[in-house]
């Protein structure tokens, strides 16, 4: 068998049915990665800094020398943990002849060339990517660049939007879910019951990747639905070429009046920890107001959500007109659907009444 080496668009064409191994090093993986890969490091961090150095201070032979004394007594560990994964994943990688697996590294040089050795040594088919992780980036990035038919779906806080995504999706839709993908809700509280945000970089891989996901069903035609967002989703910063499309696209705007919204919100967040909620209020008292800010706590402290709740989207709904009127967007393109009530069920058939999607 022969390693080949292929380009980024094949590599994420065959990435959808093989195994990836990303042999970077654990802190590389860490930061950011191509989503669904997984980490079969060469080297540990330090001992990527030691090579690197050798590298950089002495030779090339010299860091080859050293990273073959790390390499040597990982390589049967190496080749068991490609065969567990290749039985765990029970995709096609299992059905061929020689269990087939896609190698990369930073920038597809010795780390990437000398596992590929070994496994292809081993009975792997294997291939690697051109320009590794780099190149990856370069076309993750060139994705944002490409134009998309989207929808915005908008609407005041409380109305219920990632719902209706998911249902959305359920009935075959396409959809990008900023929130999830951000692992935050946007808000002040959009923190509370979420995992830890990924890097920058590893939310732009997940955004460009749910993109890739999107243009495979159907090329960049067909309607992707996405929710009205800032630009900032907590520490995440939505890229700038896509979020000006994103602000020039067509909105569907579910108007729903204010107290079913409040009382949505309520049993959506009444449940959370009570110091958390506490702290996310603090944390927009400079714009909430120094009164406003301390109603709000002391409702919460005497367990008072709704009143507490109140006034938060008092100050949430002001922060929405703001940013809906500073829009790029034609008001022509901006379809109003009043509802009368935050029920996913019954705002999606009114949605679709409406005829808003591209047939």
């Amino acid at each position: 068998m022969a390693i080949q080496k292929i380009l980024i668009d094949q590599f994420l064409m065959l990435a959808s049915q093989y195994p990836v191994l990303d042999v970077r090093s654990p802190g590389e993986y860490a930061h950011a990665h191509i989503p669904g890969a997984y980490s079969l490091p060469l080297f540990t961090d330090e001992e990527r800094k030691v090579v690197g150095t050798a590298y950089k201070q002495q030779s090339r032979k010299k860091a080859i020398k050293i990273g073959l004394d790390y390499f040597g007594v990982k390589m049967r560990p190496m080749v068991e943990e490609a065969e567990r994964l290749v039985l765990q994943l029970n995709d096609r990688s299992r059905q061929e002849n020689d269990p087939v697996v896609l190698v990369h590294c930073w920038r597809g040089g010795m780390r990437s060339a000398g596992v590929a050795w070994l496994l292809d040594l081993y009975g792997f088919k294997v291939y690697t990517l051109t320009g590794g992780y780099k190149m990856y980036r370069q076309r993750a990035r060139a994705r944002f660049d490409e134009q998309y038919q989207l929808t915005v779906l908008g609407g005041y806080t409380g109305s219920g939007k990632t719902s209706l995504l998911h249902e959305l999706q359920h009935n075959g839709y396409k959809i990008i879910n900023l929130e999830a993908l951000a692992n935050h809700k946007g808000s002040s509280f959009g923190a509370l019951g979420e995992k830890p945000q990924p890097s920058q970089e590893m939310f732009e891989n997940l955004l460009a990747d749910a993109l890739y996901s999107m243009s495979r069903v159907a090329g960049n035609a067909g309607e992707i639905f996405i929710e009205d967002e800032s630009q900032r989703i907590g520490s995440m910063n939505i890229p700038d070429s896509f979020w000006k499309q994103m602000r020039s696209s067509r909105v569907v705007f579910l108007d729903i009046p204010f107290e079913e919204r409040l009382t949505y919100l309520t049993e959506e967040y009444g449940k959370f920890d009570k110091a958390a909620m506490v702290n996310a209020v603090i944390r927009i008292q400079k714009r909430l107001g120094g009164l406003e800010t301390k109603q709000a706590v002391n409702y919460l402290l005497e367990n008072n959500h709704r009143e507490c709740f109140r006034i938060l989207l008092k100050y949430y709904d002001k922060y929405y007109e703001k940013g809906l009127a500073a829009r790029a967007t034609d008001p022509a393109l901006v379809k109003k659907i009043n509802c009368s009530t935050v029920d996913i069920k019954t705002n999606i058939q009114n949605l679709l009444h409406e005829k808003i999607t591209v047939q």
